[in-house]
């Protein structure tokens, strides 16, 4: 029984550990990068600052995110994407738009995030999808969020 208890404590310990490593908070210049590499200044209309300036509001560029709502759903890494319509979680019934599970949003690998925002963005609603880019970037000078960044 000592045995099993010493590895389940070891295990679960492994499994922190590995969950920290994915952890990762992107710079803003090197989340332009990023961005630029996968095509998305000018994608659908948006610049990199529009993308840059939503990715900072919905998560502070963090990959880990996740936000709760009232009815059940979630919004996922860096950019929130939400399991109501976009991603499968666990909890809720959703149509999986991006055909991505939303615990793949989570880690430092953007290609899925990428992938399923070219998706959201071709939507009637655009960038509106995200709330907090109607609400700090939309109509805004969004300049500063690729000054110095080289891209």
């Amino acid at each position: 029984m000592a045995k099993m208890m010493t590895f389940l404590l070891e295990a679960a310990l492994l499994a922190c550990f590995v969950a920290t490593i994915q952890t990762k908070v992107y710079g803003r210049c090197e989340l332009a990068h990023v961005l630029k590499k996968n095509g998305m200044d000018r994608y659908e209309g948006y610049s990199l600052s529009d993308w840059i300036c939503m990715a900072f509001y919905e998560s502070g560029f963090d990959t880990e995110t996740i936000d709760w709502h009232k009815g059940g759903t979630k919004d996922y890494g860096i950019f929130h994407i939400n399991s109501g319509r976009w991603c499968k979680d666990n909890g809720t019934l959703s149509k999986v738009i991006c055909g991505v599970a939303c615990s793949d949003l989570l880690n430092p690998d953007l290609e899925d995030d990428i992938a399923c925002v070219k998706k959201i963005v071709k939507d009637p609603a655009g960038m509106a999808a995200w709330h907090q880019w109607e609400k700090h970037c939309e109509d805004q000078e969004l300049s500063k969020w690729v000054k110095g960044c080289k891209v």
